[in-house]
């Protein structure tokens, strides 16, 4: 490794040098966009054991073992487009992350890539403020991940990045129940779909996407040198 690249390697890593615009990085930010849509309509069906509050009923009761594994075991349906725009700003970094994430919103105005469609009447969906949100938090995790972080505060910023797109996606989708006049039932019900056991998936997910987008970040950074 020659020292040019070995100095700008340093650069990056110690001082949050930012990758360059080049004809490399802006064809990553148009993937990053891609990556966010594709991320839109994936689902992944996680497995893992839970505690139900019947289980001392149900323990007193003759079972087969694999309703014992059944009762155990939770299964959820889980989009991971939250870890995905974490993803994309630890390798792209703050400023070429925001600009996928606005071209993502932006191109959501004409076509149908947001969850349930498209179009400028997506302003009014209940969703919308999640998206809208995406934009401070993850201008705050792309000036705590700008150089050098200790993998102990990725925890940190992920809790409060993924905190801060539920807590303002609650607050537009409360503001636009107000406009539509909705009963607080569909409300509720909303919030418990979009910000319930969604955002323990979220934080541990996100924890792992932008360990993996801070390492191929600086593999990254080398190829665009």
């Amino acid at each position: 490794m020659s020292k040019r690249v070995a100095d700008q390697i340093n650069s990056f890593k110690y001082k949050g040098e930012p990758v360059r615009i080049t004809t490399g990085t802006l064809v990553m930010t148009m993937l990053s966009v891609i990556l966010i849509i594709t991320a839109t309509f994936t689902q992944i069906t996680v497995h893992h054991p839970y505690i139900p509050a019947d289980t001392l009923y149900f323990l007193g009761q003759d079972h087969t073992e694999s309703e014992i594994i059944r009762h155990f075991i939770k299964s959820y349906d889980y989009i991971p487009q939250i870890p995905m725009i974490f993803f994309i700003i630890a390798l792209m970094g703050r400023k070429f992350g925001i600009t996928a994430i606005i071209l993502y919103i932006i191109l959501g105005m004409f076509f149908p890539i947001f969850a349930l469609g498209g179009g400028i009447t997506y302003l009014f969906e209940y969703g919308f403020g999640y998206i809208l949100a995406y934009l401070p938090a993850v201008f705050f995790a792309g000036t705590l991940l700008k150089g050098k972080t200790d993998y102990l505060r990725i925890p940190v910023i992920s809790l409060f990045g993924v905190t801060t797109i539920h807590i303002l996606g609650i607050l537009y989708m409360l503001f636009i129940s107000t406009l539509r006049h909705a009963p607080w039932e569909l409300v509720s019900s909303w919030i418990s779909s979009q910000s319930g056991i969604q955002i323990l998936y979220d934080i541990f997910f996100t924890i792992i996407a932008i360990i993996l987008g801070k390492q191929l970040r600086k593999l990254f950074w080398i190829i665009m040198c």
